[in-house]
C-alpha cells in the first residue's frame, strides 16, 4: 500500500494544478519527445515572457486535475509524453508561440486543450494560432475605418466645392 504521506503530496499536487486549471483563460498539452534542453529552455523563455508556464506533469495529476474541474474529452491529450502549458492572461500569444515551434520541430506536437472554458482539438488551436495579433488585428480595423473616413471626408469636401461654384 502506499504511503500516506505520498498520497497527501499528490491530492496536494492534483489540487494546486486543479486549481490553476480553473483560472486558466489556455491549457495545452503538447507531445514533448525529440525535444532536447536547449530547445526547451529557449520555449520556456519565450513562454515566461507572455507569462505563460510549461510543465511536465505526470498523466495521472494532469487526468485528476480535470477530473477535479470537470473537464471532459481530453483523455487522448494526456497520454503518453506530455507537457502542460498553462497561462493565466492570454491565449493567442502562448498558443501562437507554441505552434510556431511546431513548425521548427516536427516531432513536438500540440494534442488539444482548453481555452476560456471551451474544450478545443489541435485543429482549432492551430487555426486559431494561426490568426493575427491582437494589435494587428486592430492596426487593420483601425486602417479600414480611416480609409472610409478620409473618402467620406473627400466627397463631402466636393460637394462643398460643387455647391460654392453654383452658388
Amino acid at each position: 500500500m502506499a504511503n500516506k504521506n505520498i498520497i497527501k503530496q499528490k491530492e496536494e499536487e492534483v489540487n494546486a494544478l486543479a486549481e490553476k486549471m480553473k483560472n486558466a483563460k489556455l491549457i495545452l498539452f503538447t507531445d514533448y519527445r525529440g525535444i532536447n534542453v536547449e530547445d526547451v529552455t529557449k520555449l520556456r523563455k519565450t513562454l515566461r515572457d507572455s507569462k505563460t508556464e510549461y510543465k511536465i506533469i505526470k498523466n495521472n495529476i494532469s487526468k485528476r486535475a480535470l477530473e477535479k474541474c470537470e473537464i471532459t474529452g481530453l483523455d487522448t491529450a494526456v497520454e503518453g509524453p506530455t507537457a502542460v502549458i498553462i497561462s493565466e492572461e492570454d491565449y493567442l500569444e502562448p498558443a501562437k508561440a507554441i505552434y510556431e515551434y511546431t513548425k521548427d520541430h516536427d516531432f513536438y506536437k500540440i494534442k488539444g486543450g482548453v481555452i476560456e472554458g471551451k474544450v478545443m482539438t489541435a485543429e482549432e488551436i492551430i487555426t486559431l494560432a494561426k490568426l493575427p495579433s491582437r494589435e494587428t488585428l486592430i492596426g487593420m480595423l483601425a486602417g479600414g475605418l480611416l480609409g472610409t473616413i478620409s473618402k467620406f471626408a473627400v466627397a463631402i469636401d466636393q460637394v462643398r466645392i460643387q455647391k460654392e461654384q453654383t452658388a
